[in-house]
């Protein structure tokens, strides 16, 4: 196993709906062990695969001593939401904004043998499994922001100084992982119509 470098904002891959998984063999038993690993290393709730570069649809989660994976997941929402809680993620590192999430979630998939996943989520893992799915379509929590706070998280994502923010981070995991851009290079963040991307 391996922890595996965090693609910070302005990588493409978090804004590209990943591929449905169709190969149930050993480098996807590989990447699921790899990203639990990278989730533990970082102390992270969850990490989707296009966080680390792969542009399938596999996450992972972990609340406590529970922790699990899904690949192609789906999810079926509750009507009603959940007090707002404050988000952040990995990708965006320094930005946390609450964000509105569905209450409850029924989440249904694979595992990484193909063998059927199907559970309930409610709380934090559904907010988990909903942050997580959204990378997975190309979403980052500040498109889901409304308003005043969809305004205030892209001012602050604009202000942060993503060459600093992404050496800070990376010499943090440096430890454990090379440069996720490579030869020292950083890519700048790019903000369309859409939002942060």
């Amino acid at each position: 196993m391996a922890v595996l470098p965090i693609r910070i904002i302005g990588d493409p891959v978090l804004r590209t709906v990943a591929e449905e998984v169709t190969d149930f063999g050993p480098a996807l038993t590989r990447l699921v062990e790899d990203m639990l690993e990278t989730m533990e290393d970082v102390d992270g709730a969850g990490l989707a695969a296009p966080q680390v570069g792969v542009s399938k649809r596999v996450f992972t989660y972990q609340i406590g001593q529970e922790r699990g994976h899904v690949v192609n997941p789906v999810l079926t929402l509750s009507e009603e939401y959940q007090d707002d809680m404050v988000e952040g993620c990995l990708s965006i590192p320094g930005v946390a904004f609450p964000v509105r999430r569905r209450a409850q979630a029924l989440v249904t998939g694979s595992d990484k043998e193909g063998n059927p996943v199907e559970f309930p989520a409610e709380g934090l893992l559904a907010r988990i499994v909903q942050h997580e799915t959204d990378h997975l379509d190309g979403v980052l929590f500040p498109d889901r922001l409304e308003g005043d706070d969809r305004r205030a998280a892209l001012r602050a994502i604009r202000a942060i100084d993503y060459r600093s923010r992404v050496e800070d981070t990376l010499s943090k995991r440096s430890d454990h992982v090379g440069s996720a851009f490579g030869a020292g290079q950083v890519r700048g963040a790019a903000f369309g119509a859409g939002g942060a991307s």
